[in-house]
């Protein structure tokens, strides 16, 4: 994304990725390392997840480099001073060079599953570790929110009104992207809509209606210059008065928006009105402070709303603000051998291994997935594997950019959801099961970790 590459990405890390780098630098400059970042534990909040920022990741991945002021910033940090010259040369020659398996964009995935993975010299694997979780963390969260949204709204369609509840800007863009991956129809950002061909929408505020001495004026001059594409603030003043004065110009409206007030009574009086005068194609959009439990309500209820602007609510996902999507090795490639890695603490346990998620499918929906060795794909002959070889040597080899594309693939896998998984007011966990061969390595590795073969 541009306002990322407009600036060197290498510092936008956390400072232990770069001391444990000089380290492995210095003692394991042939390791591989096999990393997998997943999210472990979804409820009581989620039942799923929808994939997001991939495409950032990897193209953060293809470009990352470490400019010369960067690196005698480095060289200068009392921390670094007892850190080889060598190392600095190579952060100097910097290029990733591993390979990356994925879940497409727009992919569901459900706790313990990998995302990500990246197999690459150990050094290079660790470096990138912050920007893969913060980008892939944040997109994730907000796709997953987005979708939740899409679901409850029941086809009518939801817009991202976030961009100024954001934390920042760039924030904003990255969300309207992620919004839009989850199901909303579009934004009302601008630059979002201009980088990744996102549909923009807008009506007015409540300053444009009271810069005028009439309600009225205000709505006649907005409709004079967009005749096409006029939508109308009702609640300045009385939102049901505002309702009644639209009849009293000729010109085309194609919508009004609810912004306070008991939006699901207001939303029925101002229905009878519009159809009274001939306006039965006229869309109600309601926002202020909506979220999927609000816009649920009013699906249940059949409220006559149209379409949705949702802000806050979407942007900062505060009922999940966070997914806690992690970055753990699960795998040492080094001397011609594998070591295969694993963590053993309460509530921070891992898997060992490079895997694949096998889904099967039954009737159109997601019935289980196996979560199994990347090697054993001919056990699992009737199962669909989710995660993609995505780049090689450094270099992107498959990577969807098409954001509508990427959208109707997410609504696709949403359908193929059970709705007991989508449901937002309970949360039913999706049956992962580990196959054999993994629950026989796992309890390999447990049994190497007690006897201190590691």
């Amino acid at each position: 994304m541009k306002v990322f590459r407009e600036r060197n990405q290498a510092l936008m890390t956390d400072l232990y990725q770069l001391t444990m780098a000089a380290g492995y630098f210095k003692y394991k400059r042939e390791t591989m390392g096999v990393f997998e970042l997943f999210v472990r534990d979804l409820c009581p909040r989620r039942s799923y997840l929808v994939v997001a920022g991939i495409e950032q990741a990897l193209d953060y991945l293809e470009t990352l480099s470490f400019s010369k002021e960067e690196i005698h910033f480095l060289k200068n940090l009392p921390l670094f001073k007892n850190v080889d010259g060598e190392f600095f040369d190579f952060l100097e020659n910097f290029k990733f060079s591993g390979d990356v398996w994925a879940a497409p964009e727009g992919s569901i995935i459900f706790s313990n599953e990998p995302i990500l993975q990246v197999v690459a010299p150990i050094t290079e694997a660790q470096i990138v570790e912050t920007f893969l979780l913060s980008i892939i963390n944040f997109e994730t969260m907000i796709a997953t929110k987005a979708s939740r949204m899409f679901h409850a709204a029941k086809e009518k369609g939801v817009v991202d009104f976030g961009s100024r509840r954001a934390q920042g800007p760039e924030a904003a863009i990255l969300a309207a992207r992620a919004s839009y991956v989850g199901g909303c129809v579009g934004t009302s950002n601008v630059y979002a809509g201009k980088e990744y061909n996102i549909p923009i929408y807008g009506t007015i505020a409540h300053s444009w209606v009271m810069s005028f001495e009439s309600e009225i004026e205000s709505f006649k001059k907005y409709n004079s210059i967009f005749p096409d594409n006029t939508v109308l603030l009702l609640d300045t003043y009385d939102t049901i008065e505002a309702a009644k004065k639209i009849k009293e110009f000729k010109g085309k409206i194609r919508g009004v928006r609810l912004d306070s007030g008991n939006i699901e009574l207001e939303s029925r009086k101002i229905r009878k009105i519009l159809d009274s005068n001939g306006m039965k194609d006229v869309i109600i959009i309601a926002s202020s402070d909506l979220n999927e439990y609000v816009i649920d309500k009013f699906s249940e209820k059949n409220t006559p709303i149209d379409m949705y602007g949702v802000g806050t609510e979407l942007v900062t996902s505060p009922d999940a603000p966070s997914i806690g999507g992690v970055y753990k090795l699960v795998e040492i490639r080094e001397k011609g051998k594998i070591r295969y890695t694993a963590k053993l603490s309460e509530g921070k346990s891992t898997i060992p291994g490079q895997k694949q998620i096998f889904r099967k499918i039954e009737n159109n929906y997601f019935s289980e997935d196996i979560l199994g060795l990347h090697s054993e794909g001919e056990n699992f002959k009737k199962h669909t594997p989710i995660l993609e070889k995505v780049m090689e040597s450094g270099r992107i080899i498959k990577l969807e950019r098409d954001l509508k594309k990427i959208r109707e693939n997410s609504i696709k896998n949403l359908k193929m959801v059970k709705e007991k998984y989508k449901d937002i007011n309970t949360c039913e966990e999706f049956p992962v099961k580990l196959s054999k061969n993994l629950k026989k390595l796992l309890e390999r590795v447990k049994n190497e970790i007690h006897t201190g073969g590691h």
